[in-house]
């Protein structure tokens, strides 16, 4: 059976997605593997194994383009109000909480907030699938 280990990303600058990471999400460098035309820095927390692999190519100075294919990372918290005011307070701009709710039975709890670099991330509130 195959085991998730770790998504990876491109992104431009090392320091600011490492800060924006660490800031809203709690995640440290785990390890860090420099090579001559790129780095890998793979991030986590001690709340799961699952790793977050950021590349940086080096000499790269214009944005990518993240086209119409990437959906979004997801992580769970359990308290969805007081990490949306926690961001807000620190100057992320997470989006509104929204409460998907069809057929009036609600399926999660969730926000969304761009990374430095416009990757997505859902914040999901911790319940039934999503804890």
């Amino acid at each position: 059976m195959a085991k998730m280990i770790h998504s990876m990303i491109r992104v431009l600058d090392e320091e600011r997605s490492v800060h924006f990471y660490r800031t809203a999400f709690g995640l440290e460098i785990a390890e860090r593997l420099d090579f001559d035309d790129f780095t890998l820095v793979y991030l986590s927390n001690a709340e799961a194994p699952f790793e977050l692999e950021l590349t940086v190519n080096k000499g790269r100075s214009e944005p990518y383009d993240l086209g119409d294919g990437y959906g979004h990372l997801a992580v769970s918290v359990a308290d969805l109000d007081g990490e949306h005011a926690r961001l807000t307070e620190a100057g992320m701009e997470p989006r509104k909480i929204v409460e998907f709710a069809p057929a009036g039975e609600l399926v999660g709890r969730f926000f969304f907030i761009a990374d430095p670099d416009g990757y997505q991330i859902e914040v999901l509130e911790r319940s039934g699938r999503f804890t």
